[in-house]
């Protein structure tokens, strides 16, 4: 039975491995599947693809990305598997999405400043990402917390970084929408990632099957088996696939312990993927 976690975070946005690291833990968590999915770019997995061909490695690797969106004041995320990487609209959209981070980004470092009298600089933000990868939040926690501004990050968060802080600022983003249907334009799948953060999940499920929504991420680690069976629920409703992940950015600072692949995602999961990227290239020929 293969063993598979569809929900991976690198150095190239929020996680604290490193591509070749990933594929590594992988392998010692006796993964047969992972897909990466860092926010707002694919940078890591041709690293990833490169190490498993180099070292001859047993282990598939999922093309794929996180998208972070922002609808009616919540934060709405859009996986995607298996597009088109060089798709011209895909490019674009990453390309907007990056520029907006940065531009949040210089944003904050001057309200910090004026406000806060936190003094850091857009490099020290920048260095705690892989190149060109997406910078965001944890990242700003992170140098706040290396400048002395605060105790710790969870400090940071609590501070500075959340949405009601005098220094935050909102993101601007390509709307779940946008993100959903570009995504199934580049010949991906696109899914819903863990609706469960989403209080209107289920009206906007609804609404983005119209837009090209191909699945809804119903095997979370924030998932509890009701939540699973909801969101499993829903899928069927609307003729969408059901996907799985942990979601995994770092091991547990609490126990010293890997997280990923830790939460139960059937096989049958990445079969159904496959048979569906199947389908979309059918479809498209």
């Amino acid at each position: 039975m293969k063993k598979i976690d569809l929900h991976i975070h690198t150095t190239y946005s929020d996680g604290m491995l490193t591509p070749v690291q990933i594929v590594d833990t992988a392998l010692d968590c006796n993964l047969d599947v992972i897909a990466l999915t860092d926010h707002d770019n694919v940078l890591s997995y041709e690293i990833a693809q490169n190490y498993i061909k180099d070292k001859n490695i047993e282990l598939e690797v999922v093309p794929g990305v996180e998208i972070n969106t922002i609808y009616k004041g919540w934060e709405v995320h859009i996986l995607g598997y298996f597009m088109d990487k060089n798709n011209s609209d895909f490019i674009k959209m990453l390309e907007f999405q990056q520029k907006a981070r940065i531009e949040q980004t210089h944003k904050i470092i001057e309200l910090l400043a004026k406000k806060q009298g936190i003094k850091i600089k857009f490099e020290d933000v920048q260095k705690l990402v892989a190149p060109q990868g997406s910078i965001g939040r944890p990242h700003i926690a992170r140098a706040i917390t290396s400048s002395g501004g605060s105790a710790n990050v969870m400090e940071a968060y609590a501070k500075f970084i959340n949405n009601n802080s005098d220094v935050y600022v909102e993101r601007k983003t390509v709307s779940p929408h946008d993100a959903v249907e570009i995504i199934s334009e580049a010949g991906g799948i696109p899914v819903f990632a863990h609706p469960i953060d989403v209080e209107i999940a289920d009206d906007l499920t609804k609404d983005l099957v119209n837009y090209g929504l191909r699945g809804i991420e119903a095997y979370h680690r924030k998932h509890s088996p009701a939540a699973v069976e909801h969101f499993s629920t829903l899928a069927e409703k609307f003729g969408l696939i059901v996907t799985g992940g942990s979601d995994f950015h770092a091991p547990s600072l609490n126990h010293g312990t890997i997280l990923m692949g830790k939460n139960f995602v059937p096989e049958w999961v990445y079969d159904k993927l496959i048979i569906e990227k199947k389908r979309i290239d059918l479809a498209n020929q």
